[in-house]
């Protein structure tokens, strides 16, 4: 029995792909050994009996798993940032969770009854203008207040 290596070579040269690429048909074997021209190979090709596998590239599925792990908000500690302080959280959003938080704070004193509307009010102007750091900030400023 001929060995397959020049039908092989024949089909890689043709195609202009590698010999690991060339695969044969195991039903067309037979066919496939008969074939010692060029031409032979080339018709072999196109009829299917040779067939030339598509190259590999290269997996996107590590990519696809990292990209779910940052989806659900992994892989974002202080080790993977770059970027400045403004760039990493800019100043509007450092604001808006500021201010939201501390709104959310006087909403809720206002509900327990621990301060009145009018309170609530002066001291929501001042969570407006920036008067207050942080939610701790009030708490410090109520304390004097009520002394």
């Amino acid at each position: 029995m001929r060995s397959l290596e020049l039908q092989r070579r024949l089909a890689a040269e043709i195609a202009g792909v590698g010999k690991s690429r060339v695969k044969f048909d195991p039903e067309r074997l037979k066919e496939i050994k008969e074939a010692i021209t060029r031409e032979d190979v080339r018709a072999l090709i196109k009829s299917g009996a040779i067939i030339i596998e598509k190259p590999r590239g290269i997996s996107r599925g590590r990519a696809r798993k990292l990209k779910e792990q940052k989806k659900k908000g992994r892989r974002r500690g202080p080790g993977s940032r770059k970027g400045k302080y403004y760039s990493k959280l800019s100043r509007k959003e450092r604001w808006m969770r500021a201010v939201r938080a501390q709104r959310k704070f006087l909403k809720a004193l206002k509900e327990k009854g621990k301060i009145n509307k009018r309170m609530f009010k002066e001291l929501y102007k001042k969570v407006k203008g920036g008067f207050f750091r942080s939610v701790s900030h009030i708490k410090l400023y109520l304390e004097k207040v009520s002394k």
